[in-house]
């Protein structure tokens, strides 16, 4: 099959591999999750923090206007998680994130550099230049929206050196270390992927891993979390890994077309019979599918052993934005995990869920209970699936066993999302039913199908729904045994 994507969006083979999407039949057809994108688009949106007076009287407007839309360029999904941020802490993140999008995208150039010895001296010295030249940029590197990035990176340099001292030597810290650790696989030959778990535990630290260091110490820094989280690396080392994991996983074929893949040998070599990972996308042949599922399932299971550490975490956070900013991308990453279990389309391109379902997802991170029950959720929907013939089955039943016990008080709440979705299917059934009767009664069913008529039924539906949704009700931000405060209460106290 032909390899199809626009290649002046990404680097390397992102976007060029078939991406596996549901119908949107399929898709309307969850009337939850089409309840939960009007609500997260209309009535309870993500709100940004970025227009406030704290960040207008402390950062140049033109260069942090440059950030923000460069932000929401190369990294869409992310963008409005770090938006909802509190205002003491946005800008934060933010230039901590776009200042490792642009060491990531000199790392993943594999073709500008003249020779890897090149290479390494920018990575080596990308602290020292990026971070410490107000006028450092670099041109001819990376593709389309992160090239930009680097040719104007001038404009974030001048918005990283308003921030605190702290905020400043936190990101210098990590961008020096994650560099060093990024020039240990340039001269690698990845196209078979790392050499076995200890390997693959050790890229995802460097690349994953120090950036939940990072943020952990930025949160403790804004005084929005107590000192400790930023002293307890191991946590928040193993929510970068849970995270990384599951990219790779999912990223099998985008990462082998790449030539650069992470799947580690001491687990794939087990069940390819050639010794080759492209193995296992020969998917029409029997005994190549089968194997390549076994593999996948372990793979999975290893990033389900993470998930109570990532739940320990999120369990020390106290500022209400900062558990969802943590939360949505962990509860994503579980969601991916389901969706990729014993699924053979990883390895025929990138399988991704669906936006009702991410919509839904992000929801639930409102408080702690919500995030308990998604876990829970999922876990049990990978127990369900789980194939007794797996030599990695025992295993599998085990991490979900354990998420299972974690997240059990979360199994009896009867939360706000279950009734929201009640309202909604009330107000479908009692306006759209008996309208529809009415005009087959008189003879005009014909009029149904007329898009005006439609358009005023859907009004008329969501209006009502709105209108009687307990969504609406202000509810306490905060789970059992977990309170947690928005970053302006906290503050305050």
């Amino acid at each position: 099959e032909k390899l199809a994507g626009d290649s002046s969006k990404k680097q390397g083979a992102y976007g060029k591999i078939k991406t596996h999407k549901e119908s949107k039949l399929s898709q309307l057809s969850r009337l939850d999750e089409v309840w939960s994108a009007v609500t997260l688009l209309y009535i309870k949106p993500l709100q940004s923090n970025m227009d406030t007076e704290h960040i207008r009287n402390t950062f140049d407007s033109s260069n942090l206007l440059f950030c923000d839309e460069i932000l929401g360029k190369v990294s869409r999904s992310f963008a409005a998680v770090i938006r909802q941020l509190p205002p003491t802490l946005l800008v934060d993140v933010m230039i901590f994130y776009l200042v490792l999008r642009a060491l990531d995208t000199v790392e993943d150039d594999m073709t500008s550099f003249e020779n890897n010895d090149e290479k390494i001296k920018h990575l080596l010295s990308f602290h020292k230049t990026a971070l410490s030249d107000p006028n450092w940029k670099l041109d001819g590197i990376g593709e389309a929206d992160e090239k930009r990035l680097l040719q104007e990176f001038p404009k974030c340099h001048s918005v990283f050196a308003a921030l605190s001292a702290e905020s400043r030597s936190v990101i210098v810290d990590i961008t020096e270390r994650m560099a060093a650790g990024m020039t240990e696989y340039v001269n690698k030959d990845l196209g078979q992927g790392t050499v076995d778990i200890k390997a693959y535990n050790h890229y995802c630290h460097f690349v994953a891993g120090l950036v939940g260091e990072g943020l952990s110490r930025l949160f403790a820094a804004s005084g929005l979390e107590k000192p400790i989280i930023a002293k307890d690396m191991f946590l928040s080392d193993q929510m970068g890994l849970f995270l990384q994991k599951t990219n790779i996983i999912r990223d099998y074929l985008e990462d082998y077309v790449d030539g650069r893949a992470f799947w580690p040998q001491s687990v794939w070599k087990k069940y390819s019979a050639t010794g080759d990972l492209g193995y296992f996308k020969d998917q029409h042949l029997e005994p190549n599918r089968k194997a390549s599922l076994k593999c996948l399932n372990e793979l999975v299971t290893d990033a389900l052993e993470l998930v109570p550490d990532c739940l320990a975490y999120l369990a020390q956070l106290h500022c209400a934005e900062i558990f969802r900013f943590c939360a949505i991308p962990q509860v994503m990453a579980i969601a991916t995990l389901d969706k990729s279990f014993d699924n053979a389309d990883v390895f025929t391109g990138v399988v991704k869920i669906r936006k009702g379902l991410s919509c839904k997802l992000i929801l639930s991170t409102t408080d702690v209970r919500g995030v308990h029950a998604t876990f829970r959720g999922f876990a049990k929907s990978i127990r369900a699936k789980a194939n007794p013939n797996d030599p990695s089955y025992e295993r599998t039943l085990e991490a979900c066993d354990k998420i299972l016990s974690l997240t059990a008080s979360s199994s009896t709440s009867f939360t706000e999302q279950n009734i929201n979705m009640i309202t909604f299917v009330f107000a479908l059934f009692s306006i759209s039913v008996p309208a529809a009767a009415r005009y087959f009664l008189n003879g005009q069913w014909e009029s149904i199908k007329d898009k005006y008529f439609m358009h005023f039924i859907a009004a008329v539906v969501f209006g009502f729904a709105f209108l009687f949704s307990p969504i609406l009700k202000s509810s306490d931000i905060g789970g059992k045994g977990q309170k947690l405060q928005t970053a302006e209460k906290l503050l305050k106290n």
